[in-house]
């Protein structure tokens, strides 16, 4: 017999952390489902400067460990599972289906974040974790003293680029545009730092290497020029892909497979919600987050009130 819970909370980045704060706090019965580290993506960025609260910018790790003590002081307990088969619905309850066990509950939050986006390039997957890296501030420290490059041109890219400098000897930033998309203080930052060269225009075609990153292979767009670059590491920030997998087919998705949802946050299955990066918004930042989060819970509480 499945397990019975008031609210489940699929994810335990801070749009998960937060809607278990707040269910936790409304007396409602709540169980986190986590497949990897408590904390999401932000938990592996070095710096959080613009989050309310810190003038000084706060680390993305203790920041969200903070999260996660004040949702446990409200009782919601953290479970580490392999992943979520699927959301279904029986009568009033919902089922969250996994590997090994089924979980019951009166309402769903769907916390579930995003993964990074790859390029699908020969060597990126062959040489993962041996010099392709998607977290800088993971692995930055590996490469102390030696080359590396940064694919990208936003927010994400150009602050992880910035943050590399502290190691590397030398940073490429291989943008795709003539033009940065990060925030103009970022740009700056960038421009000034006389470790970072921006190589405009081009794509990244190649990353070649035996059994570690040793080289890339760059394409400039314009003139279909190719040049190599010898270095040890390859950072790539072009994106993310929302954790969603499960809800194909039984929850509507929008056509990136972003979960769809009203002003309440209540997805096309009733009693279910999503908040966070996993969801159809316009901007993924961690006040977001928060504030989804937030009000995915209090809606969820309403919900298992009008039951």
């Amino acid at each position: 017999m499945s397990e019975s819970w008031d609210i489940i909370i699929i994810g335990g980045g801070p749009a998960g952390l937060t809607a278990g704060l707040y269910s936790g706090r409304a007396r409602r019965r709540t169980l986190m489902l986590e497949k990897a580290a408590v904390g999401g993506q932000a938990a592996t960025t070095d710096h959080i400067e613009n989050y309310p609260g810190f003038p000084d910018g706060v680390g993305g790790f203790e920041l969200t460990q903070q999260m996660r003590s004040q949702a446990e002081r409200f009782d919601v307990e953290i479970r580490e599972i392999t992943a979520v088969d699927s959301i279904e619905a029986d009568g009033d309850d919902r089922l969250v289906v996994t590997e090994s066990e089924t979980f019951r509950s009166r309402a769903v939050i769907i916390a579930s974040g995003a993964e990074p986006s790859t390029l699908g390039i020969p060597g990126e997957a062959e040489l993962r974790g041996r010099g392709v890296s998607y977290c800088a501030t993971c692995d930055g420290a590996f490469y102390r003293d030696l080359e590396v490059a940064v694919v990208g041109g936003g927010d994400s890219a150009i602050e992880e680029a910035v943050f590399l400098t502290k190691f590397a000897s030398k940073v490429y930033v291989i943008h795709r545009r003539d033009e940065l998309r990060a925030a103009r203080i970022l740009q700056e930052r960038a421009f000034e730092n006389p470790k970072i060269e921006i190589v405009w225009d081009s794509h990244l075609k190649k990353i070649l290497g035996e059994g570690k990153v040793e080289e890339i292979v760059i394409e400039n767009k314009n003139t279909h020029e190719r040049k190599s670059i010898m270095l040890a590491g390859v950072f790539i920030y072009i994106g993310t892909v929302p954790n969603t997998t499960f809800c194909a087919g039984s929850i509507s998705l929008d056509d990136r497979d972003y979960l769809v949802t009203d002003e309440k946050l209540e997805t096309s299955m009733p009693g279910v919600f999503a908040a966070g990066d996993c969801r159809a918004n316009l901007l993924k930042q961690v006040a977001v987050a928060v504030g989804e989060g937030a009000l995915a819970a209090v809606e969820a509480d309403k919900y298992i009130e009008e039951l």
